[in-house]
């Protein structure tokens, strides 16, 4: 499969997504941009929410992952399971009853403005570092097993792909991203589908027996019951429960899709359609990642991590399954991409500038700042992705769930307290208590070995960042007078 034939297929995909930009951007107010005018259907936002959860981090680190953690990120999905119920059933009424169009302005309402800002400052540096090492990991597979042939230098690969993200989210934003998200999952998981069937036809398996070759090899073995080490089956379900709360029902970019829905009902409906659907998809990467195993081992293959994936399906497989890999990874990396962006934008307009509240601005003004933001979003995802590669660490899925675990955990606090107390807090020192929160636990975790001994502090860094801050506003806060 050459590289020029790889490039032409990845023309029509993109040809097809400005296509479908063009066709729902008709019309588009500022309104269709943040929201889509709450007019999305909910089975679309379902199915486009998939891809937008999975990425390029699932799409390569997930399979690659399986040899020295076996099935244990499956711990993590079944918390990512119960998790969206509290979504759904606590978040999801809150935001349709104050009729939100940015979920922090719930911080507004219920605290004042230097926690609104302070919780809209943290989902911006969260979006920002999360989407931008995802965006990373794909440019970069990219880079490796396509581009560096035909001699295109990494940063003008990085600029291309930013640019043609501006093109088709410019104008239409959430009413685009609906639509452009769902095309994207359906290449992504047809990827997915297709790998998985040809490596076990290769290797002359069957569902049945492809389990039993996994199990054998110690691949599919799920659940870590030593209570010491980071992967301990509780501290990942009840970790990725919460990190499903902060991640997805504190998250802008994911609940703005969610509340493009009229209804709360139909909200409520996507939320559990894909939190069911999520249980499947994952457990197929990870099944993928042993067949992969599995495949390199009858090869006499050493490759291993994230070059897993991406060099069994470019240079051990047909090229109709390369081809098919291509698309899936580039559909993995701009539902993250496209999202991230639309929501940043929409968070920083909203919550940080206030152009919605802002009489005095009409809306050609208002749109002109909207477009000004979107392209300075563009122009700081570059320059962290060009950051990305100097460091080049290929354990991203590490690396975000680390940084998830800092950045959210005050978002996890703010929304808490304003949900399980009936206090007011001091508005002036909020954002000193959520500054302070992960400073303290990164001090704990540095600390770690002399503190608990042998334990090892893992995924629920996050939910020791949301208690720390939770105290510190409950320190900061006084009864509200009836």
């Amino acid at each position: 499969m050459t590289s020029g034939l790889i490039l032409t297929f990845i023309g029509v995909y993109f040809a097809l997504l400005f296509f479908i930009a063009w066709k729902t951007s008709k019309n588009a107010t500022n309104e269709s941009f943040f929201i889509g005018n709450k007019s999305s259907h909910w089975a679309l936002v379902a199915f486009g929410m998939i891809g937008t959860s999975l990425s390029g981090v699932t799409f390569i680190s997930v399979p690659g992952t399986v040899q020295l953690s076996h099935f244990n990120y499956f711990q993590v999905v079944i918390g990512y399971f119960i998790g969206y119920f509290v979504v759904a059933f606590v978040l999801l009424p809150l935001y349709y009853k104050l009729n939100l169009t940015s979920i922090y302005n719930y911080l507004l309402h219920r605290f004042g403005k230097n926690a609104y800002k302070t919780g809209a400052l943290f989902f911006i540096l969260s979006r920002t570092l999360g989407a931008t090492l995802r965006l990373y990991l794909v440019i970069n597979v990219l880079q490796l097993f396509v581009l560096d042939e035909i001699g295109i230098p990494f940063h003008i690969t990085a600029v291309i792909i930013m640019a043609m993200i501006l093109a088709y989210t410019f104008k239409g934003g959430v009413k685009t991203i609906v639509w452009t998200d769902t095309l994207q999952t359906f290449f992504m998981l047809l990827a997915l589908v297709v790998c998985v069937s040809f490596i076990m036809n290769d290797l002359g398996l069957t569902i049945t027996s492809a389990m039993k070759q996994l199990g054998d090899s110690g691949y599919s073995q799920i659940f870590n019951t030593n209570f010491n080490e980071k992967k301990y089956f509780l501290k990942q379900i009840i970790g990725g429960a919460f990190i499903t709360i902060a991640m997805t029902g504190l998250d802008q970019e994911m609940m703005q899709k969610n509340i493009s829905v009229k209804k709360l009902g139909n909200s409520q409906k996507n939320m559990l359609t894909y939190s069911t659907v999520m249980l499947f998809v994952n457990f197929l990467f990870l099944m993928l990642g042993g067949l992969l195993y599995l495949f390199a081992s009858s090869k006499g293959l050493t490759v291993k991590g994230d070059d897993l994936f991406p060099t069994i399906a470019l240079k051990h497989l047909p090229g109709i399954v390369s081809i098919l890999f291509i698309i899936g990874l580039i559909s993995a990396l701009f539902p993250s991409a496209d999202g991230a962006i639309t929501a940043l934008t929409s968070s920083f307009c909203i919550d940080i500038l206030g152009i919605k509240r802002n009489e005095k601005l009409n809306d050609k003004q208002k749109s002109r700042i909207r477009m000004t933001v979107h392209l300075s979003f563009a122009a700081i995802f570059l320059l962290f992705v060009f950051f990305f590669k100097e460091l080049n660490n290929k354990s991203i899925i590490s690396i975000l769930l680390d940084v998830a675990g800092y950045t959210y955990g005050p978002l996890l606090g703010l929304f808490a307290f304003g949900i399980l107390t009936k206090r007011s807090i001091s508005n002036t020192l909020a954002p000193v208590v959520c500054i302070i929160a992960p400073l303290l636990c990164y001090l704990i975790q540095y600390n770690s070995t002399s503190i608990f001994g042998d334990y090892q502090i893992g995924i629920e860094m996050l939910i020791l960042n949301g208690m720390i801050t939770f105290a510190g506003l409950w320190a900061i806060s006084k009864s509200i007078e009836k």
